[in-house]
């Protein structure tokens, strides 16, 4: 992301509190001082982490909210690995996080922080003592001094008799040697293979990957300064990007130099030439490719050269396409983790990382202008593209809830001609929404014919499959229906508008009323949220197609009042009650709402005890317990059951307090346990996929 300003913090002193903190479940905290970002950038309006937080570890921005003298949020949980991250105001105001000692050499403004887990133990620190050192080598090529980082293994010395085999390898272009330490975590790699005598030992020089013009000088003084074998058969090059199209070049172009060669997300199509087949095959040991997934740029390049090098007849392993990772540092991790077990010994498998998948011909996305937007492909991964209107815009993103759990992340497009573009995935299936944002303006889709009332600038889109088959539309014709109920409201004075649910086959002339469940919606919200943003009618539909659901109405109102309680009992469930077929007995009524509407199912319990014999409330906190009926609410109420978000729902912390209320109080109720996600959509329609299945049947 292009930084206009570059601003260093100033150095905090030992007592400042940290501006992170990681969990041990990989949740990551942040507080930033109101004050020392005006200190430092001066007054902003937004402050945003960005990260490498996204899908495919895109880095992205992830917004923070100030409350009082902070901006604070939470996002996660995060996949074990290691995250880079920079504090940013006002899209260009960038900051680092003087709280973090670590540093990104070639990224001034970078902090990093490792997540541990099982998937990266390789990449934690090795024991005190255990590994490799890393030295600075400086060499002349032409009338330049440059310098190179060389790791050497465990044990290496000097007058060690032994000679060792060669690594070359490369950062990419532009990119430092350094980021191969800092982001690439390559001595922890080499350490811990090392240890666990995974990889032949060897020297790795690492390179900024600018060559190959001094490719020979380097070699030249590796030679002269390390016990190191010079014969091509103990030499070995690979390298990131650009680096690793060098890599591939100099190995297929001078097939006498280098016995191994690995391409991780290398740029080299069918540039090759006339390469002498016979005699890489002869010299060359290993040719060894690795892409990420249609977000990396080499993703097509690898499918044109695998192709080239099939024609050519060259011998070549393929390590299959990531389907997790795009061209970035966690992808290159990988790659070198898999790539130097390879190397100067005699392996067994030749075959693709476990979870790698196969090219699929190239990923091109429709011309610009082409079709509607989003374009998603059956594999999760989605194209948003802007209209000409915002040619002369200066930053576009979209933002959207495609973070862990549903949080909510932004990712810059880029510039494609007179439109902005982006491809991001892949996405689990599931129902997302979004906004555009042009130059800090919140802007609606207009490509996209989904609609939010509540929200005017929201689009939404679904990723089908298992996952969110309850989120999904069920066959034309099977399904409930949602009409619009006409109310006067004698709180606000004036006439709204409810939507409400009727099962498949209702029949307002049967014998026996249905029962009724009234659902709220939240704070900024309005009655058509459920439908439009919760999936209620698919949720019902499918519920019901499945036999999990007793056959009820389900009434959406507008809880926007000033006096829930009145509207609910003497406008909304009168009106209800004159159109449709449903009981007025408290034993076939339930209540529920979300954050506000939670708050006035819980503000109608305490006030009317027994009116309703189901109640639920998701994301709300109890409040206080003062003239509280006990006894009255456990007599009257079959189902009192309880929902949250985790950390990242900034209600957590009073929910979980209202339990300890509620447990003083000697009120009976049901807890489902927290719900994976932040305060949003994705909990609440998780939320109720759990509580319709459990009404009515008590």
């Amino acid at each position: 992301m292009a930084i206009a300003a570059v601003l260093l913090a100033p150095r905090p002193a030992a007592a400042d509190t940290p501006w992170l903190n990681v969990s041990e479940d990989g949740y990551a905290s942040f507080s930033v001082p109101v004050a020392s970002i005006e200190a430092a950038v001066g007054p902003v309006s937004q402050v945003a982490i960005e990260g490498n937080f996204g899908p495919s570890f895109t880095r992205v921005e992830f917004g923070l909210t100030r409350r009082g003298d902070v901006w604070s949020g939470v996002i996660g949980p995060l996949k074990a690995g290691l995250y880079s991250y920079q504090v940013t105001g006002d899209d260009t105001k960038g900051l680092k996080d003087p709280t973090n000692s670590t540093g990104v050499a070639s990224k001034p403004l970078w902090s990093t922080f490792f997540v541990p887990g099982e998937a990266a133990r390789l990449l934690q620190d090795a024991p005190q003592g255990q590994g490799g050192t890393v030295e600075t080598l400086t060499y002349r090529t032409g009338h330049q001094e440059r310098s190179a980082l060389v790791w050497t293994p465990p044990g290496y010395a000097a007058k060690d008799p032994r000679a060792y085999p060669v690594l070359f390898l490369r950062s990419g272009g532009g990119a430092s040697a350094t980021d191969w330490l800092d982001l690439g975590r390559a001595k922890q790699i080499f350490d811990n293979l090392s240890i666990r005598k995974a990889m032949a030992p060897m020297v790795v020089v690492i390179s900024d990957g600018n060559g190959p013009g001094d490719d020979r000088d380097l070699g030249q003084a590796v030679a002269d300064r390390y016990r190191v074998h010079r014969d091509p058969a103990h030499q070995a090059i690979a390298g990131v990007a650009e680096g690793g199209t060098g890599a591939l070049r100099a190995a297929l172009t001078h097939p006498g130099q280098y016995a191994y060669a690995g391409s991780f997300s290398g740029l080299l199509a069918d540039g090759i030439g006339r390469a002498d087949a016979d005699a890489i095959n002869r010299h060359v040991k290993l040719v060894r490719l690795y892409t990420g997934n249609v977000t990396d740029p080499a993703y097509n390049a690898t499918n044109r050269l695998t192709k080239a090098l099939d024609r050519a007849r060259i011998a070549y392993e393929f390590d299959g396409v990531n389907p997790d990772a795009g061209a970035n540092w966690n992808a290159w991790q990988e790659n070198l983790i898999d790539f130097a077990p390879r190397l100067f010994r005699k392996v067994s498998d030749h075959g693709p990382s476990a979870g790698h998948g196969r090219l699929k011909g190239e990923f091109t996305p429709p011309a610009p202008g082409t079709t509607p937007t989003p374009f998603v492909t059956e594999d999760g991964f989605v194209t948003f593209e802007t209209t000409t209107e915002f040619q002369n815009a200066q930053n576009v993103k979209v933002w959207a809830n495609w973070a862990p759990n549903g949080s909510w992340l932004r990712v810059p497009l880029t510039r494609a001609g007179d439109r902005w573009r982006v491809t991001v995935g892949p996405l689990d299936p599931w129902f997302y929404y979004y906004r555009l944002i042009v130059d800090r303006t919140s802007v609606k889709d207009v490509s996209n014919p989904t609609k939010v009332t509540s929200e005017p600038t929201w689009s939404t889109f679904l990723i089908s499959g298992e996952k969110a088959r309850l989120l999904s539309d069920v066959p034309a014709g099977q399904g409930g229906k949602i009409e619009s109920l006409t109310y006067r409201s004698t709180v606000a004075n004036q006439d709204r508008t409810a939507l409400v649910w009727t099962p498949p086959g209702y029949d307002p002339d049967r014998a026996e009323p249905y029962p009724v469940f009234y659902l709220q919606h939240g704070g900024g919200q309005n009655y058509t949220d459920w439908v439009e943003m919760g999936r209620a009618k698919q949720i019902l539909d499918h519920h019901f197609l499945d036999g999990n659901l007793v056959p009820m109405v389900v009434v959406m109102g507008n809880g926007n009042v000033s006096d829930f309680n009145k509207e609910l009992l003497e406008n909304i469930v009168p009106a209800a009650r004159a159109r449709y077929h449903i009981s007025s007995e408290p034993s076939r009524q339930a209540l529920a709402g979300l954050s506000m509407g939670g708050g006035q199912t819980f503000g109608m319990l305490k006030a009317n005890p027994g009116r309703f014999a189901y109640v639920a409330a998701f994301s709300a906190g109890f409040g206080s317990g003062a003239g509280v009926d006990a006894q009255a609410i456990n007599n009257g109420t079959k189902l009192l059951r309880l929902y949250v978000g985790d950390q990242t729902d900034f209600v957590h912390p009073s929910f979980m307090a209202s339990l300890t209320t509620l447990n003083n109080l000697g009120i009976r109720y049901e807890f489902d346990g927290v719900t994976p996600g932040p305060h949003g959509w994705d909990v609440w329609q998780k939320n109720l996929i759990d509580l319709a299945p459990r009404l009515f049947k008590r």
